[in-house]
C-alpha cells in the first residue's frame, strides 16, 4: 500500500496570523519579507491576513500565494 502525504491546509486571507504563526513557523520568513512584524504584534491575534495586508499596502492575493508556498 503506498502513503499519501498528508496535504497541508491551504492559508487563507480569512486567517488570523497568530494562528498561521502557531501552526506554521516556517512563514514567519515570509511575514519579515513583507516587512510585517506580527510574530511580537499584539494585533496578530485579532487580525486576519487580509486586514494586515491592506493596513500595510500590501498586495494580500501575492502574500497568501507566498505563505502558501513556503508551506508547501
Amino acid at each position: 500500500m503506498v502513503k499519501k502525504k498528508k496535504a497541508r491546509q491551504k492559508i487563507t486571507k480569512d486567517m488570523m496570523f497568530s494562528n498561521i504563526i502557531k501552526k506554521y513557523p516556517e512563514t514567519v520568513e515570509v511575514f519579515f519579507e513583507y516587512d510585517l512584524g506580527c510574530v511580537g504584534c499584539p494585533m496578530a491575534v485579532a487580525e486576519t491576513i487580509e486586514q494586515g495586508a491592506r493596513a500595510h499596502g500590501i498586495n494580500v492575493k501575492k502574500l497568501v500565494d507566498e505563505l502558501n508556498k513556503k508551506i508547501g
